[in-house]
């Protein structure tokens, strides 16, 4: 009978703790518990840049939409979404076996960039693979930290503004300053 008795006691001694073994569960006595449970349950990656390029606008601009759509299907805050001004390169096709050339071609290569923010760790790899299976043809995919350099990427020069500066520069260069 007291065999029987003893593992009863036991587990309500285990239920009545003393004062010096109760932890508390956030790391101060002065902070409120509610804070931890404002914490992010996973990892985030604070700011991304995803940039896609192609030759082809309708395209990216099509592939653009659907980023962007699948972005907010899997809550995921899209902060921007932006053109890059577009770079012109010339292609010069060569006659074999010799410097005669055949033929010009004017190549134009659009950027599109949408910048995400608060990423969780375990939606990222489930937005780049859906990206990548639907990466068109001719298109591609870059995933990057956004920095001040994807910022100032973004704005186009202004070509009257930089002229002007040039001169004044130009002029200030042929005169003394007297003291």
């Amino acid at each position: 009978m007291i065999r029987k008795v003893i593992p009863t006691v036991q587990i309500i001694l285990k239920a009545q703790r003393p004062l010096s073994s109760i932890r508390l569960s956030s790391s101060s006595i002065y902070e409120p518990d509610y804070l931890d449970s404002l914490k992010p349950k996973y990892p985030q990656f604070e700011s991304l840049n995803v940039q896609i390029k192609g030759y082809d606008y309708p395209i990216l601009e099509s592939y653009q939409s659907f980023l962007h759509s699948v972005a907010e299907y899997l809550d995921i805050d899209v902060l921007d979404c932006y053109a890059l001004p577009p770079q012109q390169t010339q292609v010069q096709r060569l006659r074999p076996n010799s410097a005669v050339v055949e033929a010009e071609y004017k190549l134009t290569t659009y950027e599109r960039s949408l910048q995400l923010n608060n990423v969780e760790a375990p939606v990222y790899p489930q937005f780049l693979r859906i990206a990548e299976a639907a990466l068109p043809e001719g298109v591609k995919l870059t995933v990057q930290q956004h920095t001040d350099d994807c910022e100032e990427r973004r704005y186009v020069p202004d070509r009257d503004l930089l002229d002007l500066k040039a001169e004044l520069e130009r002029m200030q260069g042929g005169v003394v300053k007297k003291k």
